[in-house]
């Protein structure tokens, strides 16, 4: 059982939904991401899910797309990426990490280095948003191999082929985009995503993951009702953007705290 599957395990026999918040690596400047990540875990986090900065992100809004402007023009790469998981591990082994981007850094890299790097650094999933199933299951299956999850989305849009495909291949979890969109839209539709959870499940044991739209408590508690966990991204990374430099690890922290406490009652 990997690291993420446990972790699922665990809170379904606790009754519990999954928190799964999303940070970029290098962002709001590359000295706090460490911190940050710590900060996610002391918050409540059960999954963390670090973004690799990219140029050009194809599902990424506004707000994830600057910080990945301010990650890139700090230096950060993929390998900044690797090495913080790295050092996260030093003193937390228990946390699973998602390491979220897109397919060129690790196609530069080349996808064998990538999987040996990332599995000796204690990296968890991988989520590359664009990477198909259909077009990747030789990247799937190393990464499986290696004990890495490869976690694909699925979408409002997404045909019943295309639920079949990712139930066959996708492990950890499977993250469901709640609506049409970038990161960050604020038209989420709970019902249309309780309607669509029963569809998912028919095709594959994974649990599911919901995110874009999650921006507070209560939304992120409508959609814990219907699925495994939240996935809350584009609101995290505006509070890092917004507050005070001196006070953004215990914004964050405290931020994750009341969504935590939310889903738990």
């Amino acid at each position: 059982m990997s690291k993420i599957a446990k972790v699922f395990a665990d809170l379904k026999a606790q009754g519990r939904k999954g928190l799964v918040p999303f940070i970029t690596a290098g962002d709001p400047e590359p000295g706090i991401t460490l911190d940050l990540m710590h900060a996610l875990v002391r918050g409540g986090a059960d999954v963390i899910e670090l973004g690799v900065p990219f140029s050009d992100p194809m599902a990424d809004g506004p707000v994830i797309q600057r910080a990945s402007e301010r990650a890139l023009s700090h230096g950060t790469t993929l390998k900044h990426c690797i090495e913080l998981v790295k050092q996260f591990r030093q003193t937390n082994d228990h946390t699973p990490v998602v390491l979220m981007g897109y397919a060129n850094p690790i196609e530069h890299m080349g996808t064998e280095t990538f999987v040996r790097t990332a599995k000796d650094a204690g990296v968890d999933g991988i989520l590359v948003v664009d990477y198909p199933p259909e077009e990747c299951e030789d990247f799937a299956n190393q990464c499986k191999a290696a004990g890495i999850d490869p976690i694909f989305l699925l979408a409002p849009t997404s045909s019943q082929a295309r639920i079949d495909q990712v139930g066959k291949v996708a492990a950890g979890y499977i993250y469901y985009v709640s609506l049409k969109g970038v990161t960050g839209a604020a038209n989420l539709d709970t019902q249309a995503v309780a309607g669509i959870i029963p569809q998912i499940r028919a095709a594959s044991t994974v649990p599911i993951a919901v995110g874009f739209g999650i921006r507070d408590a209560q939304s992120a508690v409508a959609i814990g009702k219907t699925a495994d966990a939240v996935v809350i991204g584009s609101r995290i990374v505006q509070l890092l953007e917004e507050a005070a430099p001196a006070q953004r690890v215990q914004s964050l922290e405290d931020f994750l705290k009341d969504i935590r406490k939310a889903l738990d009652q």
